[in-house]
C-alpha cells in the first residue's frame, strides 16, 4: 500500500469512525399507549388540591389574590363543565396518552409527533420539521403550537400560543402568555414528563414538575371522554359568577388547619420552594390541628 492509499484509507476510517460517532436524529422512540402512575401528585390526579394550599409555587401577588377569589362552584357554570385543561397540567390529570409518528411518505422522515390524551379527547401535534413559531398575534389554543428536537435521547418540546388555564385546580392560574418547555424522557418501559412553565404575569421564576408514564402491555381503553353540559344548579340568576370578593373567602384556613402548617407558608411565593426556608417555619405561628 502506497503513501496516497495509507492517506485514502486513513481519511475513509476518520469519516467512518465520526458518522458511528454522531448523535441519530432520534434516539428512542416514544411511540405506544402511556398509562399515568395514579399515586404520584394524588390530588392532581383524583379531586384536586385543597383550596388555598399554594406550597411551593412562586407565583406573585396577582396569582394570590385570584386564587383567593376562586370559588370551586364556577365548575358547575355550562361554560366551565367541559372545559379543557390547558397543556402544561392536562398530563397531570387522570389520563393516558397514544403517542404515534407522522411521516414523510418520500423521505420517511419524521414531521410530526402525534398525541391522543384521553382526558377531553385532546389530539396533539409536535412539529419535529423545523417549522418556525406563529406570529404572535396567532390563535391560542388548549394545546397551543408545539416544535420538538432531540437532544441525544431528550425529546425536548417548545410550547408557545397557550390559552389562558390554571397551575392547580384550586383557582392558581396560568396566563396566555406562557411559554412551555417539555422534557420526554424514556428509560425501558417508563416514560418521565419534564415541565418548565414560564409565566410572566403569574409566575416570579419558573416552575419546575414531573409526572412518570408506564407504557401499557395492552390496550388500557377508556379512550373517550363523554362531557356533556348540563343544568347542574337551578334559579342561579343568569350570568351569575361564583367568586369571593377580596379577604372573604371563608375556606382558605382549612387547609393549614386540617395539617398543622403556618399560614404563612401556605401562601406560597418562590421562598417556599427551597430547603432553606425550613428554618423559617420554625419561627412561624402554627394553627392549632382541626380533624
Amino acid at each position: 500500500m502506497n503513501a496516497l492509499q495509507r492517506a485514502r484509507t486513513l481519511c475513509l476510517g476518520l469519516v467512518l469512525a465520526v458518522w458511528l460517532s454522531a448523535p441519530a436524529p432520534a434516539q428512542v422512540l416514544l411511540t405506544g399507549d402511556w398509562r399515568t402512575l395514579m399515586h404520584e401528585d394524588q390530588p392532581e390526579r383524583g379531586q384536586g388540591p385543597d383550596l388555598g394550599d399554594y406550597l411551593g409555587i412562586p407565583i406573585n401577588d396577582a396569582a394570590r389574590l385570584r386564587a383567593d377569589s376562586w370559588d370551586a362552584s364556577r365548575l358547575t357554570l355550562q361554560e366551565h363543565q367541559c372545559r379543557v385543561h390547558v397543556v402544561p397540567y392536562i398530563y397531570r390529570g387522570p389520563m393516558q396518552v397514544r403517542i404515534w409518528e407522522e411521516k414523510d411518505p418520500e423521505s420517511q422522515q419524521v414531521i410530526a409527533l402525534r398525541q391522543y390524551i384521553s382526558t377531553y379527547e385532546q389530539n396533539r401535534t409536535i412539529w419535529m420539521d423545523g417549522r418556525p413559531h406563529p406570529s404572535e398575534f396567532a390563535p391560542h389554543t388548549f394545546m397551543g403550537f408545539s416544535t420538538g428536537v432531540w437532544e441525544g435521547d431528550i425529546l425536548t418540546v417548545t410550547t408557545t400560543h397557550i390559552k389562558q388555564g390554571w397551575l392547580r385546580r384550586n383557582g392558581l392560574p396560568e396566563s396566555d402568555r406562557t411559554t412551555l418547555i417539555e422534557h420526554f424522557i424514556r428509560h425501558g418501559q417508563n416514560l418521565t414528563h419534564v415541565t418548565i412553565i414560564h409565566d410572566p404575569v403569574y409566575l416570579t421564576e419558573p416552575l419546575i414538575r414531573t409526572e412518570d408514564y408506564v407504557l401499557a402491555d395492552r390496550d388500557p381503553g377508556n379512550w373517550l371522554w363523554p362531557c356533556e353540559y348540563v343544568e347542574e344548579i337551578t334559579g342561579r340568576p343568569k350570568g351569575a359568577v361564583p367568586n369571593f370578593l377580596p379577604g372573604a373567602n371563608p375556606f382558605l384556613q382549612e387547609f393549614p388547619e386540617r395539617w398543622g402548617i403556618p399560614f404563612e407558608a401556605t401562601r406560597g411565593g418562590a421562598e417556599t420552594m427551597y430547603p432553606e426556608y425550613q428554618k423559617k417555619l420554625t419561627t412561624l405561628a402554627k394553627p392549632e390541628v382541626k380533624k
